[in-house]
């Protein structure tokens, strides 16, 4: 059971490592708020991969949601375009 439970962790990591840049699509959306810093250094990451070491699944499923969210407007927003 240890193994699944250190399986679990680790990916969570390496999935907190690979997105800590687009954190933001996570919990603010599509854009980043203006007094935002994109290099917040070791304590941000640190911070974030301690976050997705645990809620890797629930951020997993925050971001496929916000991914067809947006691919939704921008649908739309193409479709109006053309209709003009």
């Amino acid at each position: 059971m240890s193994l699944q439970i250190v399986a679990f962790i680790a990916f969570g990591i390496l999935f907190g490592l690979l997105t800590y840049s687009n954190r933001h699509l996570f919990g603010e959306g599509p854009s980043r708020p203006e007094d935002a810093d994109p290099h917040d250094g070791p304590h941000g990451l640190a911070l974030w991969v301690m976050i997705c070491s645990l809620l890797w699944p629930i951020l997993v499923f925050t971001g496929a949601y916000g991914a067809w969210r947006r691919a939704r407007v921008d649908r739309a927003v193409r479709a109006h375009e053309q209709r003009r």
